[in-house]
């Protein structure tokens, strides 16, 4: 079936993942689902007399939605029936696409990756064009838009309780990947019964490293298939486009990520190819990639790519 859930103040949680939110769709494995997200409070929105679109729902998402934390707008939780703690919630990115023809992005004082060097709150608004996805940049120019969903995550342990929506951990969340583009799959390990998936924070465009702390942020509609996979166990996010794996890691020590993210790399190798580890690990140094993945939030992330082709199949 394909379904679709719309962004509003009974739809939203701001801020935070919790693992008691009830879920608002319940859908089958196999099941696609179309998802609307908005993004920003009040003070992020430019005003009318800009003449930007912005979703309508936005208002009732900012008087209704429940807010206890810093953080994102979320649409969810979405259950998946049958999921259940040490499976495995594979998710298919079909589409991604803009819900506005604007985004925004600032600096915050003592926030980036360098919080000591600008002390003034600086907004800048972006306009979009949305037939032609690109960007007229404020200061001039212009940049290529590949949206992706900055914030895509099942819900945490029970144990842990209300959690900021800020900082990356084993459930995904706020992984800033803009490798998740439309056409790749992410892997996301199921901590609760039904999964519960929630996303947000649409980014038009983004650096590795999402440096100031924001992206492009703006309203995004994404369409995703879910698949339960019961024949998978992960201790952290994985993903892969039509042409790479990536393994991923979240730590707030960089070097930390980069060994995690790579050992995680190593283990898919021997999973699926015949490749000893000691022939992983020089394949990894010949051909993989580490990449920056975010230095912003709390807990950093790195990413290691590494191109299918390069992996000769079981026999």
């Amino acid at each position: 079936m394909h379904h679709l859930l719309k962004a509003s103040g009974q739809t939203c949680h701001w801020g935070f993942f919790d693992a008691t939110l009830q879920p608002r769709l319940t859908i089958k494995s196999g099941d696609r689902v179309t998802i609307q997200t908005v993004t920003g409070g009040p003070d992020m929105h430019p005003p009318a007399a800009a003449g930007f679109y912005t979703p309508p729902e936005i208002a009732d998402v900012h008087a209704h939605a429940e807010k206890t934390l810093p953080g994102h707008i979320l649409t969810g939780p979405i259950a998946i029936e049958g999921a259940q703690p040490g499976h495995v919630l594979e998710v298919r990115i079909e589409d991604v696409k803009l819900r506005q023809d604007w985004g925004y992005t600032f600096i915050r004082p003592l926030s980036g990756t360098l919080p000591d060097d600008f002390h003034t709150f600086t907004l800048r608004h972006i306009a979009l064009d949305q037939k032609n996805l690109t960007a007229k940049l404020p200061w001039g120019g212009t940049l290529e838009l590949a949206p992706f969903f900055g914030v895509m995550g099942t819900a945490p342990p029970q144990n842990w309780g209300r959690v900021t929506s800020l900082i990356p951990r084993r459930f995904g969340g706020n992984l800033d990947n803009k490798e998740l583009v439309a056409g790749t799959t992410l892997y996301l390990p199921v901590f609760v019964e039904g999964a519960l998936f929630s996303c947000g924070d649409g980014h038009a465009a983004q650096g590795d490293g999402e440096v100031c702390i924001t992206a492009i942020e703006t309203a995004l509609e994404g369409t995703f298939t879910f698949i339960l996979r019961e024949d998978l166990s992960l201790p952290m996010p994985r993903a892969e486009t039509p042409t790479h794996h990536i393994t991923m890691h979240v730590h707030p020590d960089l070097n930390r990520c980069a060994e995690e993210a790579l050992r995680d790399m190593i283990k898919l190798i021997c999973e699926i190819s015949p490749l000893t580890r000691e022939d992983a690990y020089m394949l990894c140094s010949l051909a993989a990639d580490l990449r920056i993945t975010q230095t912003v939030n709390g807990s950093k992330g790195v990413h290691c790519m590494l191109a299918k082709k390069l992996l000769p199949p079981m026999s």
